[in-house]
Parts: C-alpha cells; structure tokens; sequence
C-alpha cells in the first residue's frame, strides 16, 4: 500500500490551516510513519505535483490523501475521519467524523 498525503498552499503563499492541523494530528498519533509521501498542491503554481493529482482525481479540497494498492484503483480520501478509520484502522468517534464534514462543507446543515 502507497499513501500520499496531498497539502495546500494558498494563492497567497501561507499555508492551509486544516492542513497544517492535519498534519500535526498525523504526527501526534505516530500515524506520520504510515504516510509514504507529501505532495504540495501550490494555488499559485497549477503544475505543482499536488495540483496536477487534484484535477486528475477531481478534487477540490485539502487536505486529501491517495491510497494505492497494487492491482486496484486508487483510493481518494478527502475527511481525515473516514482515512483514519477506514486506512490506518484506527478507531474514531463518529461526532469527530460528523464535526469534519460540517466543516468542509458550509452550506450542509443537521437534519
């Protein structure tokens, strides 16, 4: 298995703030280790490694991880949760699952 771990630089060159909490996240845990590459998705630069994956995957948020297993199609994550859980087979809450996709997504709302 191939995990990449895709981050965002902004257009105006700081940094992506969920994914620097990510990242930290990844490394508090010890789950840094399980991650075989980080690529940049830079605004400013649309060659960039990362921007290139995100168009190829359709994806417009960071940020996202690539799981590849030998013989099958890549795997895109894009809630930390779901890749924890479902990847690193770590146990997650699903308040902490529910809190990230509200995050990520403002225009969803509890039913």
């Amino acid at each position: 298995m191939k995990i990449t771990l895709v981050k965002k630089i902004l257009a105006d060159g700081s940094p992506c703030k969920k994914c620097g909490d990510v990242l930290n996240k990844l490394e508090q845990s010890g789950q840094m280790v399980r991650i075989d590459q980080v690529l940049v998705a830079d605004e400013r630069d649309e060659t960039s490694e990362g921007m290139v994956l995100a168009k190829q995957y359709s994806v417009d948020r960071a940020p996202f991880f690539i799981v590849e297993n030998e013989g099958q199609e890549p795997v895109i994550y894009t809630v930390y949760m779901k890749f924890v859980k479902e990847v690193l087979d770590q146990k997650t809450e699903e308040t902490d699952e529910l809190k990230e996709i509200m995050a990520d997504n403002q225009d969803l709302d509890f039913l």
